[in-house]
């Protein structure tokens, strides 16, 4: 069946979907110059500023996230494509109040380069940054191998961290350790039972039989590790948590952050029966999963799925993770 979507010139897309966001929510996020998306107020001066950068089409994220004690600034692509350097060190300029800038990036080739590019040009003018990846898709590498991680869901609980440090006044070194003791303790896998498109031109990115489910899907909705046949919603999640729950060797009496994140075509009915679930599995084991938000957070075009998601937390961490903040797509 061909793509249905309500689009004009496949040309304009990002440039007609980022004026629409900020008209819809000027209260809290506006544009920039080469189209930033930034804070509709300014972050107090003296405090770390908070810069991420990725393509779009995956709404909400990631420029849903901007706002009080989350992101200052985030720099889009064009559809599922890198922001190139030039624009990612302008927000990382406009970004710093003084105290410096944490550069969170999504552990993603194109990204990655954007990235690493920038930070050479930052490095040449003098500032203050930090640059830190999230990286931690159980599917393509082992643990051993973060580099080869895709980076997933995990920005939003890294986001949230840093944010609320940095909203605390804490320093660059703090804000990017607390952050980082996050990010490296964190795991997700995605699972799929429709696969996603390219909406520039509408084609599929693989091909999935009614009857199966793809387990390690792509953050753009490519195939993942493998298909099986298609499982109820405990069997998925007993699948998925059992592999997340053995790459971070979680135990018992551990606390944990559980996402289940949306696709863009599976609905809230589904994805509170698989968090149902995954609570249970927890419990079981003499687990507590202390906190945990449902819903759609990063999408694909398309597939109908979830991100299963998991992170240590401690009692610095739950803190910082349940500090007030303000964003379009996320607030507490």
């Amino acid at each position: 069946m061909a793509m249905k979507k309500f689009i004009n010139n496949p040309d304009n897309l990002v440039s007609e979907l980022l004026e629409g966001y900020a008209l819809a929510y000027a209260n809290k996020v506006k544009l920039a110059g080469d189209g930033l998306v930034v804070r509709a107020k300014q972050k107090d001066a003296g405090k770390v500023g908070i810069v991420t950068i990725g393509g779009s089409g995956h709404e909400p994220a990631l420029s849903g996230f901007v706002g009080q004690g989350l992101l200052d600034i985030s720099v889009p692509g064009e559809i599922f494509a890198a922001p190139g350097p030039p624009h990612c060190l302008k927000a990382i300029k406009r970004a710093d109040r003084g105290a410096g800038v944490l550069f969170v990036v999504l552990n993603h080739e194109g990204d990655v380069l954007s990235a690493n590019m920038t930070m050479e040009m930052v490095e040449k003018d003098g500032l203050n940054v930090r640059m830190l990846l999230t990286q931690e898709d159980i599917a393509n590498a082992p643990r051993s191998e973060p580099e080869n991680r895709r980076g997933f869901i995990g920005f939003l609980p890294v986001y949230k961290i840093a944010g609320a440090a940095a909203e605390a006044g804490r320093s660059l070194d703090d804000v990017y350790d607390v952050a980082s003791r996050y990010a490296t303790n964190m795991a997700t896998l995605a699972v799929a039972v429709k696969t996603g498109t390219v909406p520039m031109n509408g084609e599929d990115m693989f091909s999935l039989p009614d009857e199966d489910m793809e387990i390690g899907l792509g953050q753009h909705g490519e195939a993942g590790t493998g298909q099986m046949e298609l499982k109820t919603a405990d069997e998925t999640a007993d699948i998925m948590m059992g592999m997340l729950l053995k790459d971070l060797d979680v135990k018992a009496g551990e606390k944990l952050l559980g996402i289940c994140n949306g696709l863009g075509g599976t609905t809230l009915m589904e994805q509170f029966i698989v968090y149902r679930r995954m609570h249970q599995i927890c419990e079981e084991k003499g687990i507590e999963l202390a906190r945990g938000p449902v819903g759609e957070y990063i999408t694909v075009q398309e597939p109908a799925g979830i991100q299963m998601h998991i992170g240590r937390l401690d009692d610095e961490l739950i803190e910082l993770w349940d500090a007030p903040c303000s964003s379009p797509f996320f607030s507490m």
